[in-house]
């Protein structure tokens, strides 16, 4: 694929759905494989937890950019990254998902003209005004090679005329999430039987105290507990805001097998994460995304639904759990994504 000469692959992650793309990946590509953390998740729970939990191994740079705004935290991924790359002189660097760190990443590769593989390209919820929208064009747009989580990705892209390699090569969160078995410690220690799990982190939903306000609101009057994973920015938004929080069991953030015990015990997932809604599909659990759009289309009418009106979440709950839902296995490739990928590259 490459030509003569040593191959040397940098993969590039910064956030909790990076370290789960990335798990069933690295150590499967022919040559020598480079990991950056760009820092952009920092925090034990969001960050460090995923390594061990996951099985992957200690970063070969750190580049240690921590938060920041949208402009200040790609930059400085830019500037630490580029010296990486100029070092090592990667022969293509792979880059995952929709955050800061990909379009970092996507836009360094580009310029330096090193041949740059999105993994979950294609992907859209077209919608500008997510950050995550913006970032996955750009990096899509920069990349060489395209990797596709889905067919309606693939389409996606043809949408845009890009058509030249372009693979359907399957999901690898849903790979990861096959091969990984749910720590139910979890639910023993929180004493937890019949229970809906929440989260939210979005800055539309959580920066805004009225809305903030009326989810904790909504939630405390379902009679069901509502266990939720606390998002620092959450966190941070909460007391900023002095929120009244309610009846809601706030928990700190969990590690991939605790989250994923949770997912698959609860009767129905409420959520305005694109990682979560599909990590619901693959629990075969009802889910509700507080959002007016998503990146998964393929998910509607299949066990998840939209909501913007956070007035009507408790309506929404008897709707959906009222619903007989069947879930395509198939939806996101057959789990083994790594391997198509190393077919591509090899």
């Amino acid at each position: 694929m490459f030509g003569v000469g040593v191959v040397k692959i940098i993969h590039l992650v910064g956030a909790r759905p990076q370290f789960i793309k990335l798990a069933p990946l690295l150590g499967k590509l022919k040559g020598d494989e480079i990991l950056v953390h760009s820092g952009q998740h920092y925090d034990y729970s969001m960050s460090k937890i995923f390594f061990d939990t996951l099985g992957i191994r200690e970063p070969d740079y750190h580049l240690g950019v921590g938060s920041g705004s949208h402009a200040e935290q790609a930059g400085r991924i830019m500037v630490e990254f580029e010296k990486v790359c100029i070092k090592e002189k990667p022969t293509l660097i792979i880059i995952y998902g929709d955050c800061n760190t990909t379009l970092a990443g996507a836009l360094v590769g580009s310029k330096l003209h090193i041949p740059v593989a999105h993994v979950e390209a294609g992907v859209r919820s077209y919608d500008k005004k997510m950050p995550e929208e913006i970032n996955r064009v750009t990096a899509d747009h920069c990349s060489t090679f395209l990797l596709a989580p889905t067919q309606t990705a693939v389409e996606n892209l043809k949408k845009e005329g890009i058509t030249k390699n372009v693979y359907n090569v399957g999901d690898l969160m849903y790979e990861t999430y096959l091969n990984q078995k749910g720590d139910d410690k979890i639910i023993r220690d929180l004493g937890l039987d019949e229970f809906f799990l929440a989260t939210l982190h979005r800055p539309s939903n959580v920066d805004n105290k009225e809305r903030l306000q009326m989810f904790f609101n909504e939630l405390s009057e379902i009679a069901t507990t509502v266990v939720l994973p606390l998002h620092p920015r959450t966190k941070k938004m909460i007391e900023q805001l002095q929120i009244n929080t309610g009846t809601v069991k706030l928990i700190k953030p969990v590690g991939y097998l605790s989250m994923k015990a949770l997912e698959c015990a609860a009767k129905l997932i409420i959520t305005d994460s694109g990682g979560v809604q599909k990590e619901a599909y693959y629990a075969k659990t009802p889910a509700i995304v507080l959002r007016d759009t998503t990146e998964w289309p393929e998910l509607l009418g299949k066990g998840t639904v939209l909501l913007m009106d956070f007035l009507k979440i408790k309506q929404t709950v008897s709707e959906i759990l009222s619903e007989d839902i069947s879930f395509d296995e198939e939806l996101f490739g057959d789990g083994k994504a790594s391997e198509e990928i190393v077919r591509i590259f090899q």
